[in-house]
């Protein structure tokens, strides 16, 4: 069905967010460029619109167009685009943001895409999206190294990048993590570097239906709709209680700091009023299981800087983390550790279908509910 595309959150580089007024939107808002965009790849300063008729299109900090295009994945230092080939093959192409797609690319590579296998039974291959290429045996980093190999028996399916860190999901359902783990983002149990891609012990014999990578903290979707959760939570983005958003005035009685049977670090602090301890995770290095209000089955997740979106089976939209620029959409600039409903979308009889989160904004792709 038809629908429309709307953003809310920070634009401060005049990014397309609906009306765009100010430098903030703080309740869902219709893009003016939203009918036929089929992919949005948002950047802090800049965001890539991909239309259907292969038009990739840039607006804030960077403007410019092109068109040829299946994919497009924008970061401030590069903006990828992926053009259409002869054949099945595709034109990886590394541009300046700044270049506003004229003259020539700072690199480019071909990709042809995987072989079909014969026990496939969708009869096509996997084809992800970037920063993983078509290929799915490498993958591009915004920094250098920028073309990065990926050894075969991964089975890359979906990549995404964090601020440091790597998260794989592969075809068997299963994920891999590696880069930094200062914030416990790699899920692994520690906060150590890992260098390679390992496979993420604690999700073994759940099948993932789909990864996200905030800037320092991750999520996961099963296919069963479940949502796992962990790394920083320094602004709620993990949906655990978070000290920064512990309530103003709270009388503070004790304080201690240890690990839980998990590992995640944790702070309990005494309340005079209750006596009862509440604690406080800072950091949560395993996996931790997430429940939405009223039992909600999670389809889709991404995340910001620090929040997290996801789209529930039903069609609808679930914010939590950090809210400064409204990039929660609850029409307010506050943050959370619990996930809210967005509720513009029910209001407006609208089944949210896709997310996707810039740093400090989010994006969302929603349609009119059928006539029951």
């Amino acid at each position: 069905r038809p629908g429309a595309w709307f953003g809310f959150g920070f634009c401060g580089f005049g990014q397309e967010l609906g009306s765009g007024r100010g430098h903030q939107v703080h309740s869902p808002s219709p893009l003016r460029a939203g009918v036929d965009v089929c992919r949005v790849s948002a950047s802090w300063s800049y965001t890539a619109f991909v239309t259907r008729g292969g038009r990739v299109e840039l607006s804030g900090s960077a403007s410019g167009a092109a068109g040829g295009c299946r994919d497009a994945w924008a970061s401030e230092g590069l903006l990828l685009v992926l053009r259409a080939g002869p054949g099945p093959e595709a034109l990886l192409q590394a541009w300046a943001p700044d270049s506003a797609l004229r003259g020539e690319p700072l690199w480019a590579h071909n990709v042809v895409p995987e072989a079909v296998e014969e026990d496939d039974p969708g009869g096509e291959a996997q084809i992800g999206r970037l920063p993983l290429l078509p290929c799915a045996r490498a993958y591009v980093s915004p920094r250098p190294p920028f073309y990065r190999p990926l050894a075969p028996e991964l089975r890359a399916r979906q990549l995404e990048l964090g601020a440091e860190h790597a998260l794989l999901l592969d075809a068997a359902g299963q994920v891999f993590s590696w880069g930094g783990g200062r914030h416990g983002q790699l899920g692994h149990g520690t906060l150590e570097a890992e260098l390679e891609p390992r496979l993420l012990e604690a999700l073994q014999g759940l099948t993932m239906a789909e990864v996200a990578a905030g800037g320092w903290h991750s999520v996961c979707v099963s296919e069963t709709g479940d949502i796992y959760i962990w790394g920083w939570n320094e602004s709620g983005q993990l949906a655990l209680p978070t000290r920064n958003l512990a309530e103003d005035g709270e009388t503070v009685a004790r304080e201690a700091t240890g690990l839980n049977e998990d590992g995640s670090q944790v702070k309990r602090t005494g309340r005079v009023e209750d006596g009862a301890p509440a604690p406080f995770i800072a950091v949560q290095p395993f996996p931790a299981l997430l429940d939405l209000p009223l039992g909600s089955d999670a389809v889709k997740v991404s995340c910001g800087s620090r929040h997290t979106a996801v789209v529930t089976r039903t069609g609808e939209l679930y914010t939590w983390g950090w809210g400064k620029y409204g990039q929660l959409g609850h029409e307010d600039t506050t943050s959370l550790d619990w996930p809210r409903r967005v509720e513009y979308f029910v209001d407006k009889q609208l089944q949210v279908k896709a997310v996707t989160c810039g740093p400090w904004n989010t994006y969302v792709y929603a349609v009119e509910k059928g006539k029951s």
